[in-house]
Parts: C-alpha cells; sequence; structure tokens
C-alpha cells in the first residue's frame, strides 16, 4: 500500500500549487480521503476531506473558498489545488485514507487514526 504526495514546492503569496497524492495497493474509490498539514512548530490541521464519489467535500474554514480537493478514482489519485496562498498555508501536507468520512475541526489528525498516511509534501509559501 502506497499514499505518494508530489506538487509540493516554494510559491510566492497569492500563488498557487496542486497537490497529488498518487494510491496504489488498496481499493482506492471505496475510500475517503483526507488532506492533513502540519506547519512548522504546531500541531497537525485538518485541511480537506472527500468522499469516496467525490460528491461530498469538506473544508477547514481556514482555506474554505481557496482550495479545492477532487479526486480521479480512474487514476486513484487525489488532489488538492490551492489559490491565493498565504505564508501561513506553509505547511508539510499528508495524504490520508480511511473508512470513515469525516469533516470539521474534530477530525483526526494522527497518523495512527488513519487506515494509510503519506509521506508528505512541502509546501512553502515566502515573499
Amino acid at each position: 500500500v502506497q499514499l505518494v504526495e508530489s506538487g509540493g514546492g516554494m510559491v510566492q503569496p497569492g500563488g498557487s500549487l496542486r497537490l497529488s497524492c498518487a494510491a496504489s495497493g488498496f481499493t482506492f474509490d471505496t475510500y475517503p480521503m483526507t488532506w492533513v498539514r502540519q506547519a512548522p512548530g504546531k500541531g497537525p490541521e485538518w485541511v480537506s476531506s472527500i468522499k469516496p464519489g467525490g460528491e461530498i467535500t469538506g473544508y477547514a474554514d481556514s482555506v474554505k473558498g481557496r482550495f479545492t480537493i477532487s479526486r480521479d478514482n480512474v487514476k486513484n489519485t487525489m488532489y488538492l489545488q490551492m489559490n491565493s496562498l498565504k505564508p501561513e498555508d506553509t505547511a508539510v501536507y499528508y495524504c490520508a485514507a480511511s473508512s470513515y468520512y469525516c469533516a470539521g475541526s474534530g477530525c483526526y489528525v494522527a497518523s495512527h487514526e488513519y487506515d494509510y498516511w503519506g509521506q508528505g509534501t512541502q509546501v512553502t509559501v515566502s515573499s
């Protein structure tokens, strides 16, 4: 089983990035998927989740209106389109798979609470 994130990098404030999470080794299209991020010196933060069919999504207030989560169940890949990036979006972004869907500040953010967890991709927003 693997979850491999990509697409991170350094971008100026106001810029955009698109993260990808490529899944293998499990039935991707049956799992809700989640993005969690961890900023330097801070605890992990739930960012966004999407149901297996992609029809229902949820976002943290801090990213609502700027980030869009999506998935392609044919390609076994989840995405996070990040627009209007701010310095406070700087973090390592992780993708995770779980057998349940959760959206909101009370969602789990620890790797052991998920069935599968990626290695993370660094996003740095700085001028």
